[in-house]
């Protein structure tokens, strides 16, 4: 399930899917709520507004889109998919369902991604 967590060229089977999102929306979470405590403490931004991460709040939302944003077009170029406008798609719909709707969403679908298989695209 966690095997090639790291290879984000590697084409995952649904199981190891699944494990992709929990270690990186786990990872996610953990990185959004440092930034937004340190963020604060060094007066950045207004402490009262950032909440949880599953508040959903404004804070949140922009580190989740720019999580999605990277590690779909990480997953792209590792995957030699920029050229597949279905992947470049994809990738765009979950970036704009992290941003809209929940970042939680937009993570499934960078998780899809990852099964995506480049032999059977040629």
């Amino acid at each position: 399930m966690f095997t090639h967590i790291t290879n984000l060229a590697h084409g995952r089977s649904l199981m190891e899917a699944v494990g992709f999102f929990l270690f990186y929306t786990i990872l996610l979470v953990g990185l959004s709520t440092f930034l937004g405590h340190y963020m604060g403490t060094f007066g950045m931004i207004d402490v009262t507004t950032v909440g949880s991460f599953f508040d959903g709040g404004h804070w949140h939302t922009l580190v989740g889109t720019g999580w999605v944003l990277i590690l779909s077009s990480m997953i792209l170029t590792g995957k030699k998919l920029t050229n597949d406008m279905m992947s470049v798609i994809i990738a765009l719909v979950g970036i704009y369902l992290a941003h809209t709707v929940d970042v939680v969403l937009g993570m499934v679908v960078v998780s899809y991604l990852t099964t995506v298989d480049t032999k059977k695209l040629v």
